[in-house]
């Protein structure tokens, strides 16, 4: 039997003093209610009221057990409207994934704006190279990058689209010459992304560098080959919301500009849309208004000639 529908039958007959009331009040019959009394005494084989033709009583043991229905029912019933009001009002724990260097430069920045019109959520980041499980991981959301999304049951909304710059130091240039063609790379030195994102060929769009120069440093995390190319090591190759900020500070330089390299669409991915939670709906909305505009402005720091590696900059900086 349905040992929660009858508990409710058994207060309400208690508490409006008969069968026919209770009926009444739950639009059920009072031979449905008479029925589910007497299957709830049966299962729980304790008899629970003494019933006459003029009156209820309850027993001792339908006393205990109507006070023990009553908690039972009242928290159920604060259950149910907590997870009701999770599709209304956004609160609670809201884990997000997404990659370090997108992370640091725009997400975090983005989560602290959320949190101003969404205090009751607690937001948890985690910041990773790698594409986790979303299910299997326990993340609501995750802002992931990729070229096309592989069939799946997850959500994935559109945020937009990032390439990667080539990048390297002024003093570096300054002292080894600015490539001006992707094959004069082969002679300069190369600091590579350890990242599943940044493998095999290196796509020009019209051609393509079959071999890759000379490796110097390799490291997993954008932000450090940022360090290391600033130091003079050699180029790197560089995503958009990476090179940006180096770039307009000068400490970096963009080489071979005609060239814009790993085109990346970038993707909130989460399990489903049905039964949503506002806490992910509202960050997933937050995120595709906002998001959008800084990677733009990212890209249009990339396509500013004023941070392009030219022979005039370098004698200007020496």
């Amino acid at each position: 039997m349905d040992t929660l529908h009858g508990m409710r039958v058994f207060v309400q007959v208690v508490e409006r003093g008969s069968f026919t009331a209770a009926a009444q009040a739950l639009d059920l019959s009072t031979a449905q209610v008479s029925r589910l009394i007497a299957d709830l005494e049966q299962h729980l084989q304790a008899r629970l009221l003494q019933r006459t033709t003029r009156r209820l009583a309850l027993t001792e043991t339908g006393e205990r057990y109507l006070e023990r229905c009553r908690q039972i029912l009242e928290q159920v019933d604060e259950a149910d409207a907590e997870a009701r009001g999770a599709h209304q009002t956004p609160s609670g724990r809201l884990r997000v994934h997404t990659m370090t260097g997108l992370g640091l430069q725009h997400v975090t920045p983005l989560i602290a704006r959320y949190a101003e019109h969404h205090p009751q959520v607690v937001v948890e980041l985690t910041l990773a190279q790698r594409t986790p499980d979303l299910l299997e991981d326990g993340h609501d959301v995750t802002i992931a990058f990729a070229r096309d999304l592989p069939d799946s049951q997850l959500v994935a909304q559109h945020l937009g689209a990032i390439h990667s710059v080539i990048c390297a130091a002024p003093s570096y240039l300054a002292q080894y010459g600015i490539p001006e063609q992707p094959q004069d790379l082969q002679r300069h030195r190369h600091l590579r992304l350890t990242d599943p994102l940044y493998r095999g060929q290196w796509d020009f769009g019209d051609e393509q560098l079959e071999a890759l120069p000379s490796e110097c440093f390799q490291v997993n995390v954008a932000e450090a080959l940022v360090k290391a190319a600033q130091a003079g090591m050699g180029f790197c190759l560089l995503p958009s919301f990476v090179a940006s900020q180096p770039l307009r500070e000068g400490r970096l330089l963009r080489i071979l500009p005609q060239h814009r390299l790993r085109a990346l669409n970038i993707y909130a991915i989460y399990p489903s849309r049905r039964f949503l939670d506002a806490k992910t709906r509202t960050w997933v909305e937050f995120l595709k208004a906002e998001l959008p505009p800084l990677l733009q402005g990212d890209e249009a720091i990339l396509d500013d000639p004023q941070h392009w590696a030219t022979a005039e900059k370098l004698l200007r900086k020496g």
